[in-house]
């Protein structure tokens, strides 16, 4: 099969590419490298075994020529920073909600007719019960970012119905691991390097959400593709707990070996637009078969241990 991945040298698009080719699959990975990094695929381009095209997905006349000879895509391109669209309003619309049209529209014109979408908890607003369904709304965004993953969900939906496509979309959890480059473990560890005495927490720490390791999450979305057959598959990925910020911020001191104490900056979210509780239901995803590696706490812990690595040696 040949697939194209949007965001491929991304942190979670990376991993997916990762299991893409050990599966003996070919692999166009179209991304911009605004965010994502050519040496998260060193090891593949290095070896022939993929395909990258940096290209803007705002530019439909660039965008449109790599999807001919497609089997199916993966959409994870996106803006990964929910607190830039707070400073720069049009990001998710242009980097989200336009770009997931012109990688529906190029699919349409090159007849591929499947599509992986990566959508998050966060369409889900404020005051969903926990843990959060997929049957769960009306689902009213209140970040940018939200919004756009709304739209992109909107879209997707209106190719099936209108052209035949068949789509998977992902409600993801707080995805962690290996090649993070941000979130609030990658922040933490920046922030100790710089101050080890002394850690900023945004808000009160008491926010608690789900933490999903990325090869789970990459496995998870390859599984269920596998084993289901709707034309419009809607499932969240995460784990069965959360963990909260103070938590985060303990375990990130104890693995640098440090003493420092937290500071927090107060109110009981880190930014406008955070939500400050969030848990998915995952009976979906568990009654395909698939069973998750770790929950939230391990997760972190192990991603505290990788990040540290590869942030400071």
């Amino acid at each position: 099969m040949r697939w194209l991945v949007t965001g491929g040298a991304g942190f979670i698009g990376s991993h997916v590419v990762d299991r893409l080719v050990e599966r003996g699959d070919d692999v166009v990975v179209l991304d911009d490298l605004s965010s994502g990094r050519k040496e998260f695929l060193a090891h593949h381009l290095d070896a022939g075994r993929i395909t990258l095209q940096v290209v803007d997905l705002t530019d439909f006349e660039a965008t449109l020529p790599h999807f001919a000879g497609i089997d199916r895509v993966i959409h994870l391109a996106a803006n990964p920073d929910i607190r830039l669209g707070t400073r720069v309003t049009d990001t998710d619309l242009r980097h989200g909600t336009i770009a997931t049209y012109n990688v529906l529209e190029s699919m349409r014109q090159h007849e591929v007719k499947g599509i992986a979408f990566a959508s998050s908890s966060v369409v889900y607003g404020e005051g969903a019960p926990l843990p959060t369904p997929e049957t769960h709304g009306p689902c009213i965004p209140i970040s940018l970012y939200g919004a756009s993953k709304a739209a992109g969900e909107g879209l997707i939906g209106a190719y099936v119905g209108t052209f035949g496509f068949r789509a998977w979309i992902f409600r993801f959890a707080n995805i962690i691991g290996g090649r993070g480059t941000h979130g609030v473990i990658f922040d933490f560890i920046h922030k100790l390097v710089a101050t080890p005495e002394r850690l900023e927490v945004l808000g009160d720490g008491r926010q608690e959400k789900s933490y999903m390791l990325v090869e789970d999450c990459a496995d998870a979305m390859l599984h269920v593709m596998e084993q289901t057959d709707a034309p419009l598959t809607l499932m969240n990925l995460g784990t069965q707990d959360t963990c909260s910020v103070r938590r985060i911020g303990e375990i990130v001191i104890e693995v640098m070996g440090l003493q420092a104490h937290m500071d927090y900056t107060g109110g009981d979210r880190g930014w406008a637009g955070d939500i400050p509780k969030a848990r998915l239901a995952i009976e979906r995803l568990l009654d395909t078969g698939f069973t998750l590696t770790c929950q939230s706490e391990e997760a972190v812990r192990h991603t505290a241990n990788l990040l540290l690595k590869e942030i400071v040696g």
